[in-house]
């Protein structure tokens, strides 16, 4: 940007930070949100560091996002953990047995037995944290979404504008693959309810996130949501 910061500076107005809680798990843990930057803004972006419990990296990531600066002009939702349970657990799953990644209602099938690796729950939303994550983006409306996992180590082409998938698989250097799409997934749900916005799938690799690799992802968000 010509003769300025696309962030905001210290001679700028501190960016706004809300922390909200959305809902709580099935075993009571809250499921914590925060906001970043003018909630009047048109230009919203949704950040999920943690679906499956046991692929937690994103969580660092999305911490440091909340706590970094804001791109001017966007209000960033930022949902560290999703699965409070699974994380504390380390389970795919959340206390229900059920991958969160397969409740959410476009194209759901039932898949199981409960506590088999892709069990989608008895229902589409049967879940409290799906449904937590459904009422969120149905009020925000994000224009883009990101959804962490591991540990493919790729940027999945999740089925919303290409272009933004190509745009940050160059900011982070990781290759833009087209992974296989399963039904009831939340990037599959989102890209349907909401025709023209993309939420794509980030899959990082095993193990946690270093500081090096947090500041690389956490500036390539920035960076693409500036751009938009």
């Amino acid at each position: 940007m010509a003769g300025g910061s696309m962030y905001a500076t210290p001679s700028a107005p501190a960016p706004r930070v809300q922390s909200v809680v959305l809902g709580r798990s099935v075993q009571g843990r809250p499921i914590r949100a925060f906001e970043v930057g003018d909630p009047a803004s048109p230009r919203r972006v949704l950040v999920v560091g943690c679906i499956h419990g046991n692929e937690p990296a994103g969580i660092a990531i999305a911490d440091a996002l909340a706590q970094g600066p804001a791109a001017l002009g966007v209000v960033l939702w930022i949902v560290p953990d999703l699965n409070p349970d699974g994380v504390a657990a380390d389970t795919r799953q959340n206390a229900d047995r059920v991958d969160l990644n397969r409740n959410f209602p476009w194209q759901w099938q039932p898949l199981g037995p409960p506590g088999t690796t892709f069990y989608s729950g008895a229902r589409p939303l049967s879940e409290p944290e799906s449904r937590i994550a459904e009422r969120l983006v149905l009020r925000v409306r994000p224009q883009i979404s990101i959804w962490f996992h591991q540990h493919l180590d790729v940027i999945d082409e999740s089925g919303g504008d290409v272009r933004i998938e190509r745009r940050f698989a160059s900011l982070v250097r990781l290759p833009l693959r087209r992974l296989t799409r399963y039904p009831g997934s939340a990037t599959g749900w989102e890209n349907h309810a909401l025709p023209g916005t993309t939420s794509f799938v980030v899959e990082l690799p095993a193990g946690h996130a270093p500081p090096r690799r947090v500041g690389i992802f956490t500036r390539a968000i920035r960076l693409l949501v500036a751009a938009r």
